[in-house]
């Protein structure tokens, strides 16, 4: 499960970067925003599972 959820993180960093940098092109503050927010949700689901390794050691 770790794994899945650590691949889910990479993914919503990955999309959230790329819509921020589309948002960007076109001028879409909204888009550039929403890019931001996935970012910030895939940094936080990576903290939680490096926590939840952390803690398992």
């Amino acid at each position: 499960m770790a794994k899945e959820q650590k691949a889910r993180a990479k993914k919503e960093q990955a999309k959230g970067k790329a819509k921020e940098t589309m948002g960007r092109a076109v001028g879409n503050e909204r888009m550039t925003a929403e890019g931001r927010t996935e970012q910030a949700k895939g940094d936080v689901r990576q903290a939680k599972e490096k926590t939840k390794d952390a803690f398992k050691r």
